[in-house]
C-alpha cells in the first residue's frame, strides 16, 4: 500500500458538492487499492483499504454481482474522477454522505453492466501526522513560497520604477496621462493591501478558492517536499524526516529531481485537478445467473 499512500500525497485537493454539504477530497485509486481524505473545513476523515478488502466488501454490498475486485476499482475510480475534476459524474451514480460519531460514510450508487452497484466509504478521523502530511506542512510551504514570490514582484517592481525614471531623465514623457503611476514603496502597498484588501483576500468560504486557484502551487510544494525527502535518504542523513514521504515514493518521482518546479503565477487562477490515479486495467464484468430475484439483493 505505500504506493497508495504516496499516490495520494501527490494528488490535489477536490471541492464536491454533495447533496448534505460540501466538502474537499482527494482520493487515489490503483489495482492494490485506494486511500480517500475528505475534510469539512473542521475534521478531516480518511480511509485507505487493499484490494482484499474491496474484495470482501463488495460482496457483502452487492450479492448478485460478480466481478474481480480490479474491476470494481476501476468502477470507483470512473465514478469518483469525473466528480474530483468538478465534472458530472455519470447520470446513473447518486452520492450520499452520512457523519456517526467520529465516523464519515460515503455511499455511492451505480450500475455496472445493468446491475446495481453499491459501494460504501468507511472513513475514520485522521490521525495527527497524516493531518501535517497532508495539510499542515504543504500550507506552510505554500505560504513561504507566495511570499518569496512577493518579493521577487517587489524587486521587479522596483527596477521598473528606475526603468521609468531614466526615461523621465532623458525627456522622455507620456502620451497619456492615465498612465502615469507612483513609484512603489513596500511598506504603503503592505499597510493599504492588510486595511482593504486582506478581508476578501483571506476569505475561506467552504474551500472552493482554495482548490480553485491554488492547487497547482499546492502539487509543486509536495514535490519539492519528497524531493528533499529522497535526497536526504539518499545520502544518508540521519536527521531526515519521515513525515513527508511515505516509503517508496521513488517511483513516483519526476527523472530529474534537482530541477526547480515552476511557480505558478498570482494572478492566474489555476484549474488542474488531476485523475485519481494512474490507468487501470479494466477486466470484464460477468454477471451471476439470476434466479427470480425475490428482494434487491436476492
Amino acid at each position: 500500500m505505500e504506493e497508495v499512500e504516496h499516490g495520494l500525497l501527490m494528488q490535489p485537493w477536490a471541492w464536491l458538492q454533495l447533496v448534505e454539504n460540501s466538502v474537499l477530497a482527494k482520493a487515489y485509486i490503483t489495482r492494490h487499492g485506494y486511500a480517500l481524505l475528505v475534510s469539512d473545513l473542521h475534521q478531516v476523515w480518511h480511509e485507505q483499504v487493499d484490494v482484499g478488502a474491496v474484495s470482501q466488501r463488495a460482496k457483502e454490498l452487492n450479492k448478485r454481482l460478480t466481478a474481480p475486485p480490479e474491476a470494481l476499482l476501476c468502477h470507483l475510480e470512473d465514478l469518483l474522477c469525473p466528480l474530483l475534476k468538478n465534472a458530472p459524474p455519470p447520470s446513473e451514480a447518486t452520492f450520499s454522505c452520512e457523519r456517526v460519531a467520529e465516523t464519515l460514510t460515503l455511499r455511492v450508487q451505480s450500475q455496472i453492466s445493468g446491475l446495481p452497484f453499491y459501494w460504501n466509504f468507511h472513513c475514520n478521523l485522521a490521525g495527527p501526522s497524516l493531518v501535517s502530511q497532508h495539510l499542515i506542512r504543504p500550507l506552510m510551504g505554500m505560504s513561504l513560497a507566495l511570499q518569496c514570490q512577493v518579493r521577487e514582484l517587489a524587486t521587479l517592481l522596483h527596477m521598473k520604477d528606475a526603468e521609468l525614471q531614466d526615461y523621465r531623465e532623458s525627456g522622455a514623457t507620456l502620451s497619456r496621462d492615465r498612465l502615469k503611476t507612483e513609484p512603489f514603496e513596500d511598506q504603503s502597498f503592505l499597510e493599504q493591501f492588510m486595511a482593504e484588501k486582506l478581508p476578501e483576500a483571506c476569505s475561506v468560504g467552504n474551500g472552493r478558492p482554495f482548490v480553485t486557484n491554488l492547487q497547482s502551487l499546492y502539487v509543486a510544494v509536495t514535490k519539492q517536499e519528497i524531493q528533499k525527502e529522497r535526497k536526504h535518504q539518499g545520502t544518508g542523513d540521519p536527521h531526515a524526516s519521515s513525515s513527508t514521504a511515505p516509503q517508496g515514493a521513488e517511483s513516483h518521482l519526476p527523472n530529474h529531481p534537482e530541477e526547480p518546479v515552476p511557480m505558478p503565477c498570482l494572478s492566474v487562477p489555476e484549474t488542474e485537478p488531476t485523475g485519481t490515479s494512474g490507468s487501470v486495467p479494466r477486466p470484464r464484468l460477468s454477471k451471476a445467473k439470476r434466479k427470480k430475484p425475490t428482494g434487491l439483493f436476492s
